[in-house]
């Protein structure tokens, strides 16, 4: 009676989570439909998107953000952002860790969520990997993005991998982008969004979602070689945090 009871409001807290992130959506439908028509006002975009749609999800969860800094971010200043990946949760929290305006790039398969793959689309740089094409544009998108001034957030396992897999290989695409650019890379290690919001449909629950934001890896004196290495060094720093701090 107890296992059915627990699955029952397992069935509803997810489906609440769905409702929180649709429900905003709806109700600023106008004004994020007018943020997305042109570039230039794809900051006023993301401070609806952080304050207000990730905001809602995440205390009406019951998540608890409790966010360390080893570094600050500079106002102004474009990053290349990079966390550990587990859970659709991570978006939210991702936007929660910055305040300067970054745009992710993501896999195309989330534009086939109802109504946030609408705006995901718009806003996103979406890759398809199996396109070598694909891949090209990327770059190309995210260096006109980065000349605006925003920052790049790039979960570098790729997707979010089986639950068992503690932390995935990483891809070089994140880092050489980086190099590239001659942006700062930041680090991020997601604790607890595994626990809080897996894929396993009866799971998770209301608590807090602690997220580390280690110091930054210079890149201006790296060149494309150098990229494995510090693709390395990066995924090493979060993996020493997973272990020591996320039980």
């Amino acid at each position: 009676m107890i296992s059915i009871l627990r699955k029952i409001g397992q069935t509803l807290y997810r489906v609440w989570f769905y409702i929180l992130v649709a429900l905003p959506i709806l109700v600023m439908f106008p004004f994020l439909l007018l943020f997305t028509f042109s570039e230039k006002t794809y900051s006023q975009f993301f401070w609806v998107a952080r304050n207000i749609w990730a905001n809602c999800i995440i205390y009406g969860m019951g998540w608890y953000p409790q966010i360390k800094k080893e570094q600050q971010l500079v106002k102004g200043e474009s990053y290349m952002l990079v966390a550990n990946h587990t859970s659709m949760l991570d978006i939210m929290l991702m936007l929660k860790v910055s305040k300067n305006p970054f745009v992710f790039i993501g896999k195309k398969e989330l534009v086939k969520i109802p109504l946030f793959g609408f705006f995901y689309k718009r806003v996103c740089i979406l890759v398809d990997r199996e396109s070598t094409k694909s891949r090209s544009a990327v770059y190309r998108r995210a260096q006109r993005r980065l000349s605006q001034g925003l920052s790049i957030c790039i979960f570098p396992e790729g997707g979010v991998p089986d639950e068992e897999v503690f932390l995935d290989d990483f891809k070089e695409g994140a880092f050489k982008m980086a190099i590239a650019h001659k942006i700062p890379i930041v680090p991020i290690t997601f604790c607890d969004n595994k626990k809080r919001f897996s894929f396993t449909f009866f799971s998770g629950g209301p608590g807090k979602i602690r997220a580390r934001v280690h110091r930054f890896f210079d890149t201006a004196q790296l060149n494309e070689e150098d990229k494995n290495g510090l693709k390395e060094k990066i995924r090493s720093v979060i993996l020493e945090e997973l272990k020591a701090n996320c039980p």
